[in-house]
């Protein structure tokens, strides 16, 4: 079962996330949106198994800041790392409690955090 949820609508910045974080031993998982996200961590099967999620930020549909929300009313603790261009989006996670990766994201600082971040979970 994977340990990190990976979102981002973006095919090709997703699959070398995903191969990134492989090679660095993370066992992942991926969706192209935040509904989708969110419907694989409905199952209980899947979401006991999870540590952290890495989502974009710009998504059609729902937002990252709007995933964060919606995500925290049922699992308030699991950590979240947002991966955005922009600086000012981090208003939009005020109280949300996520850390930030700024794009464009080198590989090593991508397996930095989220290491760092499933330390903490352990």
């Amino acid at each position: 079962m994977p340990e990190v949820l990976l979102i981002d609508d973006d095919p090709i910045q997703l699959r070398v996330r995903e191969a990134v974080l492989r090679e660095a031993g993370v066992a992942v998982c991926s969706a192209h949106t935040a509904d989708e996200g969110l419907e694989l961590l409905r199952d209980p099967e899947f979401g006991s198994s999870l540590r952290l999620i890495v989502t974009d930020h710009v998504m059609p549909g729902a937002s990252g800041a709007a995933f964060v929300r919606k995500l925290r009313r049922f699992s308030p603790d699991v950590p979240v790392i947002v991966v955005t261009g922009l600086a000012e989006a981090q208003d939009e996670y005020e109280g949300l409690n996520v850390s930030f990766l700024n794009k464009p994201c080198p590989p090593e600082e991508l397996i930095r955090q989220v290491h760092a971040a499933l330390q903490k979970k352990s």
